[in-house]
Parts: structure tokens; C-alpha cells; sequence
């Protein structure tokens, strides 16, 4: 009994997974520039760790002329000190879904851009593969450090929808910026 439970919780699971689409409208040239990571949800092992110390970040996106997606993030540390990463997102035949590996993390990347306005927010909904293992992350972006309470119920509503717990939903606290590398 509990073995069929759990089956289908994984399978609600994955078609979640499966069924989210990007945003319909979606404009490259309209995600370029500074966004605040201001959102994060995930149910993978390493987030029940670590979530209480993450703090926001930033990223920069850029669209490249071949159509994909270049994004720089940078998060200051507790000591001043900024961690970087930098990630080419490739374009795919739905415009708003990239795929990237990660040489920071080793696993495999499906993005899809699933709600954007493009002066406001972008909620990002990526499936990560390692080692045959699949975890959902939401990241919810904003042009500002602050973010309304309606974008805040959309990304926990969306989060939940996607097979998140409660719990693995986090808005994250600015912790300063860090300076242009």
C-alpha cells in the first residue's frame, strides 16, 4: 500500500513537471538585465540544509545573438566575500524552455520562463538531473529587491502546484549587493 502511495505521488510528481510550459508571449530581448533572486523553492535534499543561511542574490541575464540566454549570479557571502556563477542557457524550439549543464554542480538543466513581466518579476521553473536523480526548483526574479504580496501568493500557489512542500518554499532576505566582477 504505501509503495502505491508513493507511486502515485511521484507520478503527480513528474507530470507536474512535464506539463509546465513556458509563458506563451515570451521575449528574449525583455529578460536582459539585472534581476533579483528573491524566491526559492525546492524539495532537493540539499536545500533542507541550507536554507535558513541563503540569502538573495542577483543575476544578470543576457540574451546572445544565437538566441540563448547568458546568466552571471552573484550572492555576498557573510564575510563580504561574493560567490559567482555564470551559465549559458541554450535556446530550444519553445521559445522561454533553455537546457544548460551546470560544471558548478554537474547535472543536467531544463529551464522554462513560466510567467514574466518583464519590468517586474520572472518566475523560473527548472528540472535538475544528477546521477539519474530529478528535482524541481522555482526561482521567483524580481527588477527590485522588494516583490508584491500578490507575486509572492503566485509563486507559492505556482511552487505548490509543482509538487513543493510548504515548507521548501523560501523568500530569501537581502543581504547587499555584490559589486561588478
Amino acid at each position: 500500500m504505501r509503495l502505491s502511495i508513493m507511486g502515485v505521488l511521484l507520478c503527480a510528481t513528474l507530470a507536474a513537471c512535464v506539463n509546465v510550459m513556458p509563458q506563451k508571449d515570451f521575449n528574449l530581448e525583455k529578460m536582459a538585465g539585472k534581476w533579483w533572486a528573491v524566491g526559492f523553492a525546492t524539495n532537493a535534499k540539499w536545500f533542507m540544509n541550507r536554507k535558513a543561511g541563503m540569502k538573495m542574490g542577483t543575476s544578470m541575464m543576457l540574451p546572445t545573438a544565437e538566441g540563448d540566454l547568458d546568466i552571471s549570479s552573484a550572492m555576498r557571502n557573510a564575510d563580504g566575500s561574493c560567490w559567482r556563477m555564470t551559465e549559458l542557457a541554450r535556446k530550444t524550439d519553445i521559445p522561454g524552455r533553455f537546457t544548460f549543464t551546470s560544471q558548478r554542480w554537474n547535472n543536467e538543466n531544463d529551464m522554462r520562463v513560466v510567467a514574466v513581466q518583464y519590468d517586474d518579476f520572472a518566475l523560473i521553473h527548472t528540472i535538475k538531473t544528477k546521477h539519474g536523480v530529478t528535482d524541481v526548483l522555482n526561482k521567483l526574479f524580481s527588477r527590485t529587491p522588494e516583490v508584491s504580496a500578490d507575486v509572492q501568493k503566485k509563486f507559492m500557489q505556482f511552487s505548490l502546484d509543482t509538487g513543493i512542500l510548504s515548507g521548501n518554499i523560501v523568500f530569501l532576505p537581502n543581504n547587499g549587493e555584490c559589486a561588478e566582477a
